[in-house]
């Protein structure tokens, strides 16, 4: 198995909205924002290959919206997926899964690419794996999160053909009898979380000894670890909360490696029990390993 980070640019998000209830006085230090009040954010995702598979967890926001989209996220940085992709030898044509931890708009953005009028898969080659809990959430979205799921992202996945839904772990596929965890290939087992979303996804990888947790939205960045560091954007803050403090209390004790979808300044960390809490320890690389 070999991992290769993706950098599908970077993009700004509201400061505030990033923290939650949290004062600015308090995350403006940790994350400076600009005279508008806007962070910078990672898109970044990761890929897989393992044998003969070759497994892309998320895919950032893609290229097809309009200019004025753009403008609002004020993206930097290579945002074609497929250029990402070149960067490390591959092409889009090579990706035999695409793992979608969640259907936001900056998840799953690259999923679908526009070709003259038509909206056709970016990985003509690969499964899309959503749940189908989520993908109903999605697709009938309430109003308050609407904004985030694109049709234009979501819909031509399922019309491709190429869209397949990976069973809940109350479908009877718990492992090591962790409630809310399924396996998905030998080496990879998926948590599923609710706060953030219905059904998000957190890919957990075994490599080289660690194991790793891809974090998605339930930790954006190192600077979230501290429990009431919850985002604005979460549709239950207080399970959000929950679900924190109980990964963070396993990964500590288990000794995980966590991997940082949209922190831009750290890819991963290891952790550590502090009189504050649970804090990062040490930054690193997935190349590191």
């Amino acid at each position: 198995m070999q991992l290769y980070t993706i950098e599908a640019g970077t993009f700004k998000l509201d400061g505030g909205a990033m923290f939650g209830v949290v004062p600015k006085s308090m995350w403006h230090k940790l994350n400076p924002s600009d005279e508008n009040n806007l962070c910078t954010w990672a898109l970044r995702c990761l890929l897989i290959e393992d044998g003969d598979r070759l497994i892309l967890i998320d895919n950032g926001v893609g290229d097809k919206q309009d200019a004025k989209f753009f403008g609002h996220y004020q993206l930097v940085g290579e945002t074609n997926i497929d250029k990402a992709l070149a960067l490390h030898g591959f092409h889009s044509s090579d990706i035999t899964d695409v793992l979608l931890t969640h259907l936001h708009f900056d998840h799953c953005g690259g999923s679908i690419k526009r070709v003259g009028e038509k909206l056709l898969p970016t990985f003509e080659n690969a499964i899309y794996w959503s749940n189908q809990q989520h993908w109903q959430w999605a697709t009938v979205p309430n109003d308050r999160e609407k904004a985030s799921f694109l049709k234009d992202n979501i819909l031509p996945i399922k019309e491709s053909g190429q869209l397949q839904m990976i069973p809940l772990p109350t479908d009877g596929l718990e492992i090591n009898g962790k409630l809310g965890v399924t396996k998905f290939t030998d080496t990879i087992s998926l948590r599923f979380v609710n706060g953030h979303t219905e059904k998000m996804m957190l890919p957990q990888i075994n490599y080289k000894g660690s194991t790793i947790v891809y974090m998605a939205d339930l930790l954006p960045s190192i600077n979230h670890m501290p429990l009431p560091y919850v985002m604005a954007y979460d549709m239950f803050p207080l399970t959000t909360l929950q679900e924190k403090k109980s990964f963070l209390q396993e990964a500590v004790e288990e000794d995980y490696l966590l991997y940082f979808e949209h922190d831009a300044f750290n890819e991963c960390c290891t952790i550590q029990q502090t009189e504050k809490g649970v804090r990062h320890k040490t930054s690193l690389k997935i190349s590191d390993l």
